[in-house]
């Protein structure tokens, strides 16, 4: 037989999480159709000689409902490795969409996810109302990636109920069981799963909560059975995880009722009123009874990047960062760079907004001891010493001094790296138990959006550079790394198609170098619609990456081709694949 290509000389981490080995791959069409030696001859064959072949990475937790409608390269995921990606979580998304809701759900997701509202207007084209129409528009477009999404919440929710929806007021019996089948009807075309936010620091450009952030078990459970109808589905939160509103109660009841998993964002935070081993502790009790909850876990700090060009800085609370804080580049940068302007702001007092936010405008503005410079081959598990508070005592500065020059650097380009969350101890060591943990899956990424605050859909990159290789004390093996990037990602979501390198799987491959992977430092660019900005890193290390047997990357570069696009439902793994066919045959 003679292949359409031929991977050949590397090593290969087939996603199971056994041992590394030598093999070819060899690739008919989009599937892989043999690994092992001397496997003859193909039309193309790719030398990785010296480097390991792997799965591609499959990312749960996106956000590119936006630009998925009008961007083929899907970048930053693209460019880590990643040839599947989850978005609609959190509750946010642009569908359903009734006319006169557009203007509304955008400012939805510039609120909550960052996303700048004009590259959305510009950039979307609203071909859709329902679901099943959004999922249309989706298709028509070839990617570099496979997109696959959630039917979120907060536009259910204000599609059925108007402004009553948009409010949180409480759903009627009938606004439930509508909203049911709307998520029904949104599954049966193609999703996933069902998305829903409950968190108070989620909120619309105009400080409306989510719609949904308040739900009752009542609505909550009752939408979880439209999705036990069609038989399939992940029901994915973010929350505060409030006790008193019991979320592991009816999430444990809704998976026990209708036989679907419940994941939810699991994060380690000094704000938060459950601590991290307290929401372990409950989601075991509940899995101990019977339910399937899962917790999406990151694998680093979750950081705010703050700096002049981003939307926050230490300094964005003074009153006199007003002057500044709209002019375009050049502008700001020679008023920043005013000995007395400097001084002026740096001696101002900040002005807290009287909200939600207040307390990490206070951080941001003072916690100097959790900020660190975010600079070429930054370790993102710095130690105190390496805090701004460390380093501004080094250099016989004031915290704030320090924090200002740091970001005239470059330009006006220096930036902060301030890890909210899953930083609390000042280490990672928390993360240790929970990466070996098959109760939490890798996610978090939060590819698309936060795109003037965060940047961390490098995650599978950082995981590779950091948990596996460079870490002190604690690392993953290669394979454990894969493994819960790959296999076990795609399995939260029924996507046994992929994930794994094995005869009639997904010829989604990256070609690793591992010696050489690695993160660039953050930068910001203007190249979203009308100009948007978006914060973003890429890779080192990625020598291809394969979409369907097709190389989309080549050592960082893409190739132009779309081999990608949108997955329907859950995906049977080759062996169901094969059974099927053999029954229809017999039949």
């Amino acid at each position: 037989m003679t292949y359409d290509l031929i991977i050949r000389g590397g090593t290969v981490v087939d996603g199971t999480g056994c041992e590394p080995y030598a093999a070819d791959v060899a690739i008919v069409g989009d599937k892989v159709v043999a690994v092992g030696t001397n496997l003859g001859d193909a039309k193309k064959v790719y030398e990785a000689d010296g480097c390991y072949v792997a799965p591609g990475f499959v990312d749960i937790h996106t956000h590119y409902d936006g630009q998925a409608t009008w961007d083929q390269e899907m970048a930053p995921s693209s460019w880590h490795g990643v040839t599947t990606v989850v978005m609609g979580n959190c509750g946010v998304g642009f569908a359903p969409a009734a006319p006169d809701r557009h203007d509304w759900l955008i400012g939805l997701m510039e609120g909550v996810e960052d996303i700048p509202g004009s590259a959305l207007s510009e950039g979307m084209s609203w071909n859709w109302e329902s679901f099943p129409e959004y999922l249309d528009a989706l298709e028509e477009m070839p990617r570099t990636v496979d997109v696959a999404t959630h039917v979120p919440h907060g536009a259910v929710r204000a599609y059925v109920m108007g402004d009553r929806g948009a409010a949180n007021e409480d759903p009627t019996e009938s606004d439930i069981a509508r909203m049911a089948n709307i998520v029904e009807e949104g599954l049966r075309a193609g999703a996933l799963g069902f998305s829903t936010s409950r968190t108070v620091l989620h909120k619309s450009i105009d400080g409306e909560l989510v719609p949904g952030t308040t739900a009752t078990p009542e609505e909550l459970i009752g939408i979880g059975r439209g999705m036990a109808r069609v038989g399939h589905g992940v029901f994915e939160m973010a929350s505060d995880l409030i006790p008193e509103w019991n979320e592991f109660d009816w999430m444990g009841d809704l998976s026990r009722e209708t036989g679907l998993p419940v994941t939810f964002t699991a994060l380690q935070s000094p704000i938060k009123a459950m601590s991290f081993d307290d929401q372990m502790a409950q989601m075991r009790e509940q899995n101990a009874q019977g339910a399937n909850i899962l917790a999406q876990i990151s694998m680093r700090g979750t950081g705010l990047i703050l700096g002049w060009r981003c939307t926050f800085n230490p300094f964005s609370f003074k009153p006199s960062w007003a002057e500044v804080a709209d002019l375009e580049p050049t502008a700001q940068h020679e008023r920043l760079s005013d000995p007395a302007f400097r001084a002026k702001l740096i001696a101002e007092e900040s002005v807290y907004p009287d909200s939600d936010i207040q307390i990490l405008a206070e951080m941001m503005a003072g916690a100097w001891t959790m900020q660190y410079e975010l600079s070429d081959g930054f370790n993102y598990e710095p130690t105190a010493a390496e805090s701004i508070a460390g380093l501004a005592a080094a250099a016989n500065q004031s915290p704030e001094e320090f924090a200002y020059d740091l970001m005239m650097r470059d330009g006006g380009n220096g930036f902060i790296y301030f890890p909210l969350l899953n930083y609390a101890d000042g280490n990672l060591n928390f993360l240790e138990p929970i990466l070996q943990s098959d109760d939490c899956i890798n996610s978090l990424s939060d590819g698309g959006a936060h795109c003037g605050t965060i940047c961390d859909a490098a995650s599978p990159t950082f995981m590779l550079q950091h948990w596996v290789r460079d870490r002190e004390g604690f690392r993953l093996t290669l394979s454990e790394a894969i493994k819960r990037q790959c296999a076990d990602t795609a399995k939260v979501y029924g996507l046994d198609d992929r994930g794994i390198l094995a005869p009639g799987y997904l010829a989604d491959i990256n070609v690793i170098e591992l010696d050489k992977i690695g993160m660039s430092r953050p930068w910001v660019a203007n190249d979203l619609p009308a100009g948007g900005k978006r914060l973003l890193q890429s890779a080192t290390g990625y020598k291809a990456t394969f979409k369907s047997g097709v190389m989309t990357f080549d050592n960082g570069k893409h190739s132009g081709a779309t081999p990608g696009g949108l997955i329907r439902g859950p995906q049977v793994s080759p062996a169901e694949r094969e059974s099927n066919a053999g029954l229809k045959a017999a039949s």
